[in-house]
């Protein structure tokens, strides 16, 4: 009888497809104007996890006629958990030590990332994969929360394919395809297109899991079942393309493997340069890109598998050959490694998820990760893997005398020396107080000093004002509010969250700030609309739009409708770096002076540009020092400083 070995060698061409993936990914999460679809490496790995494990588990079932669940789950533990673990300890250490304020809320995403369900929490609890405004330090640990859930269910569906469906091989094949598709159709059929907002703003956009409300595209983006149509199919194809059966194929060297493999390859390059990122802004706001859920999954799976089936062929030269040179076959084994540490690397230098790294930060913390990597690899990954664990159980157990005591004491001295870091990174995790951070913390502070001029002119914080100003006397800081229904506002300010930082400082100087977090640039016109149906347009109106979305100039010029008797609109250009809406609407915006002569622009782009000490550190929402400078340049550019 032939040991699994003999029918499942090594296949080195697969470490190749894993090494481009992951770099893929990883130039995505530097920065996603560089390879705007890269995050599509992730559903590569689907598919060959999908088939590598298959194959595995039917080389087993050949050779014993079972599955043992137990070696099954053992042999994954051993290769997944170490990394992991030492990863999620390594990102509570530092953030005890240099990041504390973070730690209340890293405590949910890591109990999640340990117990490999990372994907469903972040679904459950709302806090979007998207947010581009977060310090997400494990956020990536979704898809490996994927992997181990398939990993889980996996090797039952093998056992009982091995004990009543092995000469129904073919059938089961079709099945599991047949399976995949109809999870695309299914992700398809539930993907909702159109704006997305908030669930009163877009019920639509919002669906019922276990009585819980949940994002739609978090929900089919994140989600086990929506993202198994890759591992099904790998696992369709596992059943055909068995390389132990290969070897006897009669095909011989076809140069159709390597044409097939090479389609494949640029098929995927291409939807990772051509396709767009899953969520963007565009004029109407935030929306789902819709190509990727109807159809663009499964488009790539077939390329994956189209991929993956020449480059395991032996009648595949080229593709093979090319993906086997030792550059990629190195990088390849230590993808899962890679993968894990490049994105706490990432995010503990530029803090937040949406920032794009510059070409020289982005090598110089490759570098970092790929030796954090290699650390992790030789001394971690390998010797577990390797059975070090239980070597070093055994041998602890047996009695120590002389010179071997003396070892064995010193090994116990130190283990618990490095054991004080862990305890006090887990002990500050354990009882840190959940809070804001430092930007979060602005915004909502506030709110209360904002107007809500669509609805009824009541704050957006909720109270029954529909303005707010600010005083200090004798000391002490003053609130006053002043109903607005009926009156002519004579500052009006329109905004986002960049604005809404600066609420405070703005209502100080006499404007009336309708700013909230996330808004569309369009909908400066349903209150432009708004404000002049009810005569209440004064002398001045501010727009500073497009944090979020690209404005088009048939909107800016509809805008410009209802404003035509204003005597100031004063439009201010944004800083939203690593997006490319940001040169395109400051471009539209500087237009609009030579069309309308009652605008005039305040150049916000080039000022944050040259004082970034003024920004955050997402390098857009402004600093209390800032925001002093940010009010005093709109009062000037109005004449009213």
């Amino acid at each position: 009888m032939n040991k699994r070995s003999d029918l499942l060698t090594y296949i080195p061409s697969l470490d190749g497809i894993r090494a481009l993936s992951v770099l893929a990914v990883i130039v995505y999460h530097a920065n996603k104007l560089w390879l705007p679809g890269g995050f599509l490496g992730v559903e590569v790995f689907f598919v060959i996890s999908g088939y590598l494990i298959t194959l595995l588990l039917l080389a087993e079932s050949e050779k014993s006629g079972t599955v043992s669940l137990k070696q099954f789950w053992l042999r994954r533990a051993r290769r997944l958990l170490p990394a992991l673990w030492v990863v999620v300890l390594g990102v509570v250490v530092f953030a005890a030590l240099f990041q504390r304020e973070i730690l209340g809320t890293l405590r949910g995403d890591v109990v999640a990332a340990l117990f490999y369900g990372f994907n469903w929490f972040q679904i459950w609890v709302g806090t979007s994969y998207f947010t581009s405004f977060e310090f997400v330090p494990l956020r990536h640990l979704w898809s490996l929360a994927v992997e181990e859930q398939f990993y889980l269910i996996w090797p039952i569906v093998m056992l009982v394919v091995a004990k009543f469906g092995k000469r129904r091989l073919p059938i089961v094949s079709v099945v599991f395809f047949g399976a995949a598709v109809a999870l695309a159709i299914y992700t398809g059929a539930v993907y909702q297109p159109g704006t997305i907002s908030t669930i009163g703003d877009t019920p639509e956009q919002f669906m019922s899991l276990f009585g819980q409300s949940v994002s739609r595209v978090d929900f089919l983006f994140l989600g086990t079942l929506t993202r198994s149509s890759g591992l099904l199919l790998g696992a369709a194809l596992a059943i055909w393309w068995r390389p132990w059966l290969l070897q006897n194929s009669r095909a011989g060297a076809s140069k159709l493997f390597d044409v097939v493999g090479f389609g494949g390859l640029v098929a995927l390059a291409l939807m990772m340069w051509r396709f767009q990122t899953v969520i963007e802004g565009t004029d109407a706001g935030t929306v789902g890109y819709d190509l990727l859920f109807q159809g663009g999954f499964f488009l790539t799976d077939v390329a994956s598998v189209a991929l993956i089936a020449a480059a395991v062929h032996p009648g595949s030269k080229v593709i093979a050959k090319t993906l086997s040179n030792p550059v990629l076959v190195w990088l390849g084994r230590r993808s899962y490694g890679f993968y894990l540490f490049h994105w706490p690397v990432f995010q503990f230098y530029r803090r937040f998820a949406g920032q794009g790294l510059t070409p020289y930060e982005f090598v110089v913390l490759v570098l970092l990760a790929l030796a954090l990597t290699e650390l992790s690899f030789r001394y971690v990954e390998t010797p577990v893997r390797q059975g070090a664990l239980s070597r070093w159980w055994a041998e602890f157990r047996q009695p120590a005398y002389g010179a071997q005591l003396v070892r064995r004491q010193r090994r116990i001295v130190l283990v618990a020396l490095a054991s004080v870091l862990p305890v006090f990174g887990f002990v500050s995790l354990a009882t840190a107080r959940v809070a804001l951070d430092e930007i979060a913390q602005n915004l909502s502070d506030n709110e209360g000093n904002t107007v809500d001029v669509l609805g009824s002119g009541q704050s957006v914080g909720g109270d029954a004002t529909s303005a707010t100003t600010v005083t200090t006397i004798a000391g002490q800081v003053v609130t006053a509010t002043t109903s607005l229904d009926g009156q002519v506002i004579d500052v009006l300010a329109i905004g986002d969250s960049v604005m809404l930082g600066a609420a405070n400082v703005l209502t100080r100087r006499g404007v009336t700030v309708d700013a909230m977090k996330s808004r569309p640039y369009r909908q400066a016109l349903e209150i432009a609309n708004f404000m002049k149906s009810v005569n209440r347009l004064g002398s001045v109106v501010i727009i500073h739009l497009g944090t979020n979305n690209t404005v088009d100039e048939l909107t800016l010029d509809e805008i410009m409708v209802p404003l035509r008797d204003v005597p100031l609109v004063l439009f201010v250009t944004v800083h939203v770096p690593s997006e490319v809406r940001q040169s395109t609407n400051n471009q539209r915006i500087n237009e609009l002076p030579a069309k309308y002569e009652n605008v005039k622009v305040l150049d916000w782009y080039s000022v944050a540009l040259a004082h970034p000490e003024y920004l955050y550190s997402d390098k857009i929402h402004i600093r209390p020092e800032g925001q002093k400078i940010y009010a005093d340049l709109m009062m000037q550019a109005i004449g009213r400083p």
